[in-house]
């Protein structure tokens, strides 16, 4: 079983989370109430959405993580899974992720668009000299 699955199987498990059919028609995808929380693109690739005040107040703590992307003016963070234990960060951001999204949700009206997958970029050292 692959990271992704493994990550997958345990977020089937959560009450808060239901699969889905991705936006943008890759992988496969868990949505809370709010719409979709996280994209499996492939076997170690996962693109999360956090609200816009979320990934600001922990990018300083994500900023030495070598499998975590930010894509300025993204929602989506992505995360690449290469060992057991980012897995385990991928589950303490999913939580992080539905916090938020009660806590700080995105503006009303804001419609939330392709996940950093679709933007064409591959997965590379987070570059967080702008927050």
């Amino acid at each position: 079983m692959t990271l992704a699955l493994r990550a997958l199987a345990q977020l089937a498990t959560w009450p808060d989370l239901a699969p889905a059919v991705p936006s943008c028609g890759l992988g496969q995808a868990v949505s809370s109430a709010q719409g979709e929380i996280a994209h499996f693109h492939s076997d170690h690739d996962v693109d999360l959405r956090l609200t816009d005040r979320a990934i600001r107040r922990f990018a300083k703590d994500l900023k030495g993580s070598g499998v975590i992307r930010i894509v300025p003016g993204s929602p989506w963070v992505t995360l690449r899974l290469d060992a057991a234990s980012d897995v385990d960060l991928l589950l303490t951001l999913v939580s992080v992720a539905l916090q938020a999204q009660q806590a700080w949700p995105d503006p009303v009206g804001r419609v939330v668009t392709g996940c950093n997958d679709q933007r064409g970029a591959g997965f590379v050292r987070a570059d967080l000299s702008g927050f």
